[in-house]
């Protein structure tokens, strides 16, 4: 068996642990703060496809890990007997007018090609949903591959999945590269990126600041929502995400006014969430890498440490795949990481 440390207990550090574990190898997850500490905390868990026209190898990625997420989330909650949050629940995006639904055409019919035969895209004049976001055509495309999953009731799911399977789990325990020997797994989000990079002095991405707020308004099975930038997600405990910002300045890391800005929007889009009361606001610092995609492979210089950060806004729809690729680079040296993925 094979001893793997990781480092960062965010959503790619919990999976890749898991997924260690799984094989029956002995983890063990070293977080500075807390589980969930970092962007991996917030509330969205829009688990959103990227649009399938204009093909290429990161958008076939995941699409990959979104159609293995159904098994994934039910072992985690079989193994954890918790709840994760995970459901198909699809999306509505309202349009503006025919034109816009007319120039949809292209991208439902590579919807069609590219994703299963009942997950795909159309146009709908009557959506049936407890949570319909106004349409000024009475125009939505809908699709039916988008899920969901509950950020932080997922993590603790991983977590205590991870501890049945034999693995440890260590909070409050800052490290450093030198701290650790050993095979290892650097999965630390935005402060690992800026270490990384001032290491092998050269920029590989940065934190950019998000907010989200968290309403007690309960349509458990309605599709989420996609409008003017905004992700709207109906959980299946009754509470709906609203998220988030994309802040490349930004003084702090903590909720301000922009996040009653993006609530005032979303009351905009959807009025049904006029009297919804704000149950929690979160801010943080999501992994942006320069690349845009995630980064993953060995570390230069340290030949048994390796890398898996940069999740930015799809780390949860990304995360199980990418656990499998790690697990078979680390256990079984295949490396069958995408050449946009890599470190170097």
């Amino acid at each position: 068996m094979a001893s793997v440390t990781i480092i960062g207990a965010g959503i790619f550090g919990l999976t890749c642990a898991w997924e260690i574990a799984r094989r029956g190898h002995r983890v063990r997850v070293i977080e500075a703060r807390h589980v969930g500490a970092g962007s991996s905390g917030g509330h969205v868990g829009a688990l959103a496809p990227h649009v399938p026209d204009n093909w290429n190898p990161k958008k076939a990625f995941q699409l990959d890990s979104l159609l293995m997420a159904p098994e994934f989330w039910q072992q985690i909650e079989e193994a954890s007997g918790l709840p994760s949050g995970y459901a198909r629940t699809g999306r509505l995006q309202p349009l503006p007018d025919q034109a816009a639904a007319d120039r949809l055409q292209d991208r439902i019919q590579a919807a069609k090609t590219r994703w299963p035969a009942s997950m795909g895209m159309h146009v709908t004049d009557a959506p049936a949903t407890a949570l319909r976001p106004l349409s000024p055509s009475g125009l939505w495309l809908q699709d039916g591959l988008t899920a969901r999953i509950a950020p932080r009731p997922a993590l603790r799911a991983l977590a205590e999945a991870i501890s049945r399977k034999g693995g440890e789990i260590v909070e409050n325990s800052p490290v450093r590269p030198e701290d650790v020997t050993g095979l290892t797994i650097w999965a630390t989000g935005s402060a690992g990126l800026d270490d990384l990079s001032a290491r092998l002095e050269r920029p590989l991405g940065k934190g950019i600041k998000g907010q989200s707020a968290l309403l007690d308004f309960a349509a458990p099975d309605a599709p989420q929502v996609f409008a003017d930038s905004l992700h709207i997600v109906p959980h299946a405990d009754g509470t709906t995400a609203i998220g988030s910002t994309s802040e490349n300045s930004f003084e702090h890391d903590q909720p301000d006014s922009q996040l009653d800005d993006i609530i005032a929007r979303a009351v905009e889009i959807c009025p049904q969430l006029q009297e919804a009361r704000v149950i929690d606001r979160w801010a943080g610092l999501r992994p942006r890498a320069k690349s845009r995609a995630p980064l993953l492979g060995h570390w230069p210089d340290k030949p048994d440490h390796f890398i898996a950060n940069g999740g930015f806004k799809i780390g949860f729809g990304m995360a199980p795949k990418i656990a499998i690729i790690m697990a078979d680079l680390i256990l079984q040296g295949r490396d069958q990481i995408p050449e946009a993925f890599r470190l170097t």
